[in-house]
């Protein structure tokens, strides 16, 4: 009795030991190139959307401006854009020189609300009587993004920052006369610019410099070379003259670096 208990308990393993395998599907072979470029190509799109997260969204109202859409401004690619910015800044520059800025800042803010309103009661007539239901007319501009983020407003302080420690930097340079000849060279422009002070004031000067940037790359541009000529002139005139004072006054010599 105990050994067919002991034959009946040994069957099943048997059994289950008789019983055929079903064969197991060929793995792919990986050649151990691939294995080691994978985790690395995969870390590589994880670096990248991290940083596409971690770089900061400019507002919608910020994306059109960039260099290269300057200078096709200034250069008048586009002929109605340039000239009709053109036109605005100089009619606003003029009006300043008539008016205070409090009293054009007013006059402006006006014909924008006058506009604005406008606008407004004659979509909302207009869907009354057609019997619509469009919604506000300046719905679209009324959900654009217009604030900075706190990254953003510290890249832009940190740039402001830079420029005003360069600047005071290069002002005590000039005040106490690290270099004689650059000391000498600013005591000459500021000379220079008492006499334009008394010949302009500040907004006819604003206003020069803005014909100047609209008219003078243009100018530039199809005189080149004659311009490149004269300039060289001018300059090698002005390097010699300087050479002159340096070789003369004591102590003007730069250092050789």
């Amino acid at each position: 009795m105990i050994k067919s208990s002991n034959e009946k308990s040994k069957s099943p393993m048997k059994m289950e030991e008789d019983r055929p395998t079903k064969p197991k599907p060929p793995m792919a072979t990986v050649p151990p190139e691939v294995r080691s470029e994978k985790p690395l190509l995969d870390d590589k799109h994880i670096t990248e959307g991290k940083g596409d997260l971690a770089k900061p969204a400019a507002p919608v109202f910020m994306e059109g401006f960039d260099k290269q859409k300057t200078i096709d401004l200034l250069y008048w690619r586009n002929v109605k854009q340039s000239g009709a910015v053109f036109g605005s800044v100089l009619l606003l520059l003029f009006s300043l020189t008539q008016f205070s800025v409090v009293s054009v800042g007013a006059y402006l803010a006006l014909a924008a609300l006058s506009a604005s309103i406008s606008f407004r009661i004659y979509k909302s007539v207009l869907q009354a009587v057609q019997k619509t239901d469009e919604g506000h007319p300046f719905k679209s501009y009324l959900e654009v993004e217009i604030s900075l983020s706190q990254d953003q407003i510290g890249n832009y302080a940190d740039k402001a920052l830079l420029y005003a420690n360069t600047c005071m930097k290069e002002l005590r340079r000039l005040f106490l006369v690290q270099d004689l000849i650059d000391s000498l060279k600013f005591a000459v422009l500021m000379w220079l610019l008492t006499y334009v002070g008394a010949l302009f004031n500040g907004l006819t000067l604003l206003i020069l410099a803005v014909v100047s940037m609209f008219s003078m790359p243009i100018v530039y541009e199809k005189h080149q070379a004659q311009i490149d000529q004269y300039v060289g002139l001018i300059r090698t005139q002005v390097n010699s003259v300087v050479g002159k004072i340096q070789a003369k006054i004591p102590g003007a010599k730069r250092k050789e670096e």
